[in-house]
């Protein structure tokens, strides 16, 4: 063992867990700085397994989407935190928002969590969101509309 991973060995079995917490959130920034969006998604391949070990997403995942939206009671959320970053109040930062959850966040948590589900789990997980989808997605269409919106989804998943 090096004398760095000591020293962390030394000092993290030291701190609570209320203390660990506090630190990271403090020190992410900092330990961030000159990190490119690369680097960053380099380093969440390999955490995340390890982080979520134990971790029951169908239970974790629509608190974590609300609270990066900056609803239930997350204080400003991700929008907040990009506004923070840009300088730019929330009202810029919200049209960004729904791209990125649905073209890079959404699908990437669901690749990455799936295959690591048991075959039942798997099951439940997949039914809830294609039935959320549908129910959300279709809301407000007429009944021709709301057919062709399914269709569509479901010649998708044949092909």
């Amino acid at each position: 063992m090096g004398m760095m991973e000591e020293m962390m060995d030394a000092m993290m079995g030291k701190l609570s867990k209320e203390e660990k917490l506090e630190m990271m959130s403090t020190m992410m920034e900092k330990f961030l700085a000159g990190f490119t969006v690369e680097d960053k998604r380099k380093m969440m391949e390999k955490m995340m397994p390890r982080m979520m070990e134990g971790v029951n997403m169908m239970e974790m995942m629509p608190k974590m989407m609300m609270s990066m939206m900056g609803g239930n009671g997350g204080e400003g959320g991700m929008m907040g935190m990009m506004s923070q970053m840009t300088g730019r109040g929330e009202e810029t930062a919200m049209p960004l928002m729904p791209g990125m959850m649905m073209e890079i966040m959404m699908p990437q948590c669901i690749k990455m969590f799936l295959p690591r589900m048991t075959k039942e789990k798997r099951t439940d997980f997949a039914i809830n969101i294609a039935s959320t989808v549908v129910e959300q997605g279709s809301s407000g269409l007429s009944e021709e509309e709301k057919r062709d919106f399914i269709s569509k989804i479901i010649d998708r998943v044949r092909a």
